[in-house]
């Protein structure tokens, strides 16, 4: 309750006279004139509405002020249904307007007709509460409650939209917990609208007396709004949403229409790519066109992880078969494909797996296998060979007939692998070992027509029978 202003003379009495409280009915202190029969009787009453199942307390005399002889009594009742509890709560509307949705953890508490959000609890908020100051509410007629995934990511979140556009989101770690706030919102937002709060205490308006009639306790009914005046409000909530969600559609076939007019005005890549604003990538070049574009017939990036890992780099264990640190070597990728100065024994590629793991990245993002579509088949045949003096023969006489470009990498590239099988000691790499991580990253069928695991046992026989006959394939080194 909040108690208004009382005459001086009013209170010189009431501070002699002790309060009388009346349980289960409003307090009245009554003050009788010293003078004359004829005199005017003067009465002053304050109504006061006890809490349930307990006693009324008189009064302090501080709260009362002096001040003019009319009285106003305010009575604002209201039944707790959900004591406080910790929610995380965001606003993320105010009147219709799109707001910022900032997560904070809030004291809640559910009255009949109200929700509060302290920002502690209500021991701590009431103790550290400043004259004046009241917690943050939000009015529970009129308003929707729903369970929403759209509006978060996070789970277990509850959207309450108010008539007058404000929406807010609650969310608790455990779905029971938000569950119950859910049930019981919903259930004090149903009895608001269909009138069945009778017990729920509403605002009573303010009540002015200045005259000796006695004052009955007022019963605790809601004050709702006229059903005019309720209706107007909800259907100017609807023509709210109505017109924001218009707006809204209209803006996207704006950004859509803007959309399809740019991407039919712009230049073609060919294009880009003549005017020198879209360089060629390295990785995810087709191998003749890289070559051709670096007029040789191995590729840069290649010979230069070559030369690096046998400069520093095959005795390190499992070479080839250990993974290197994947950021760094998308940073490396990033690089080449800027086509910068490049310097693989720079401290950042100390780690000898990153220069070999973005090796095995350019292979298997090649549009085509360095062994290509139209040999696989081919290939296959010849693998499957069993007299070893013609499967060698077959294997070379097909690796020469491949484009320039994809015999001399392939080339290079075995050459490469002999010297790591050298130092298996060190390395312990086998030739099963380089055969199972290269078959599937230098060969693979255009179409996975059959099965999955034959082809890769026929890409890892390949890859070891080529490396066990390197020097009768591709000859010595450096012809």
């Amino acid at each position: 309750f909040y108690p208004k202003r009382l005459t001086n003379e009013n209170n010189r009495t009431m501070q002699k006279q002790p309060a009388m409280v009346l349980p289960g009915a409003v307090q009245m202190r009554i003050k009788s004139s010293q003078s004359s029969t004829g005199e005017r009787l003067s009465q002053t009453k304050s109504m006061v509405l006890p809490e349930p199942d307990t006693l009324q307390k008189p009064v302090s005399m501080s709260f009362l002020n002096s001040g003019r002889l009319n009285i106003f009594v305010f009575v604002y009742c209201l039944q707790t249904i959900l004591k406080g509890e910790y929610l995380n709560k965001a606003k993320i509307a105010e009147g219709g307007k799109k707001l910022r949705k900032n997560w904070t953890s809030t004291w809640v508490v559910l009255c009949s007709n109200q929700l509060f959000f302290y920002k502690e609890s209500k021991q701590e908020a009431v103790a550290n509460l400043k004259p004046g100051g009241k917690p943050d509410g939000v009015d529970l007629y009129g308003a929707v409650i729903e369970w929403t995934t759209e509006k978060s990511s996070r789970k277990n979140v509850i959207q309450i939209t108010t008539s007058n556009g404000h929406e807010f989101l609650l969310q608790a770690d455990h779905f029971p917990t938000i569950s119950k706030w859910h049930d019981a919102i919903k259930k004090a937002v149903d009895s608001l609208s269909s009138g069945a709060g009778g017990q729920s205490c509403g605002r009573v308006a303010p009540h002015r007396s200045n005259s000796i009639e006695l004052l009955s306790r007022p019963t605790c009914e809601p004050t709702k709004p006229k059903p005019k005046e309720t209706k107007s409000e909800h259907r100017r909530s609807i023509m709210f949403k109505l017109n924001y969600s218009a707006s809204d559609s209209a803006d996207k076939n704006g950004v859509k229409n803007r959309l399809k007019k740019f991407i039919s005005r712009r230049p073609s890549m060919k294009t880009l790519q003549e005017k020198g604003l879209i360089k060629d990538r390295v990785f995810g070049c087709h191998m003749l066109t890289l070559c051709e574009r670096e007029r040789t017939t191995v590729p840069k990036f290649v010979k230069l992880c070559v030369e690096e890992v046998e400069k520093r780099g095959l005795e390190a264990d499992g070479l080839y078969r250990v993974s290197g640190n994947l950021a760094i070597i998308q940073k490396l990728r990033f690089l080449v494909d800027q086509e910068e100065a490049l310097d693989l024994g720079d401290s950042q590629w100390e780690d000898i797996h990153v220069i070999t793991g973005a090796l095995k990245m350019f292979f298997r993002e090649l549009p085509e296998p360095l062994f290509p579509f139209r040999f696989f088949d081919l290939f296959v045949e010849a693998i499957k060979i069993k007299e070893p003096t013609q499967k060698v023969q077959a294997l070379k006489k097909l690796i020469h007939q491949l484009p320039k470009s994809n015999h001399n990498t392939m080339k290079l590239l075995f050459h490469h692998l002999r010297r790591v099988l050298v130092k298996s000691k060190k390395n312990l790499m086998s030739t099963q070992g380089i055969s199972i991580v290269f078959g599937p990253t230098l060969m693979w069928p255009e179409f996975e027509s059959g099965n999955m695991e034959v082809n890769m046992v026929y890409q890892n026989q390949m890859v070891e029978s080529i490396l066990i006959e390197c020097v009768e394939i591709f000859g010595p080194e450096g012809m």
